[in-house]
C-alpha cells in the first residue's frame, strides 16, 4: 500500500475576479451543479473547492490532462467532513491506478484557499 497525496493553494481574490468576469460561463465549466447551490457564490468556498480539484489532480497523478473539472466533485455536508466523489475519466484514472479512500481536507484564511489530498494505492 502506497500512500498519494495533493496539495494546492489559491489566491481567493483570483477566483472571485474569475467568477465576477465570467460569471456562469465559469462557475458551469469548473463546478458541479451541488457545489454552485453549496458555494452559493462565495469567493472563499468556490476557492477551496476549485484547490481541491487541483489537490486531488495531482494525488492521481495526471495535472489537468485528461480529465474535466466537473470530473471531480467536492460535497459537504453539515457537521460533516467534505468529501471527494470521482466521476467519468477520473473514476477511471483511479481505478487503473488502485487508487482509493480519498479524503480531502479545506481551509482558508482572508486571503487564501488551501486543499490537501490524500488517498491509499494499492499496490497488490
Amino acid at each position: 500500500m502506497i500512500i498519494v497525496n495533493g496539495i494546492d493553494i489559491i489566491e481567493i481574490k483570483r477566483i472571485e475576479n474569475v467568477a465576477l468576469k465570467y460569471k456562469s460561463r465559469f462557475l458551469n465549466r469548473i463546478y458541479t451543479k451541488h457545489e454552485i447551490e453549496y458555494c452559493k457564490l462565495r469567493a472563499h468556498q468556490l476557492a477551496t473547492r476549485f484547490a481541491a480539484k487541483e489537490a486531488v489532480m495531482k494525488a492521481l497523478g495526471t495535472g489537468i490532462r485528461g480529465l474535466k473539472w466537473k470530473d471531480i466533485e467536492v460535497l459537504s455536508k453539515r457537521g460533516k467532513a467534505p468529501q471527494i466523489i470521482l466521476r467519468d475519466n477520473a473514476l477511471n484514472i483511479a481505478k487503473k491506478q488502485n487508487i482509493n479512500n480519498l479524503s480531502v481536507s479545506l481551509s482558508h484564511s482572508k486571503e487564501y484557499a488551501i486543499a490537501s489530498v490524500v488517498g491509499i494505492k494499492n499496490t497488490n
